[in-house]
């Protein structure tokens, strides 16, 4: 979860800007790929499941 943060963090305080667009999907889509794993993480530890 402290990956999830820093990305966020992170992500938050750049100027999207000054990023190169291409970088800035990649980052984009590892921020998606870190949610789903925290969102699967959680569902196993609480018992959740989606229909």
């Amino acid at each position: 979860m402290g990956e999830l943060s820093a990305a966020i963090d992170h992500l938050a305080t750049e100027d999207v800007s000054e990023i190169p667009r291409i970088q800035l999907a990649e980052q984009l889509l590892e921020l998606h790929w870190q949610m789903a794993r925290l969102q699967a993480q959680i569902a196993r530890r609480t018992g959740v499941r989606l229909p």
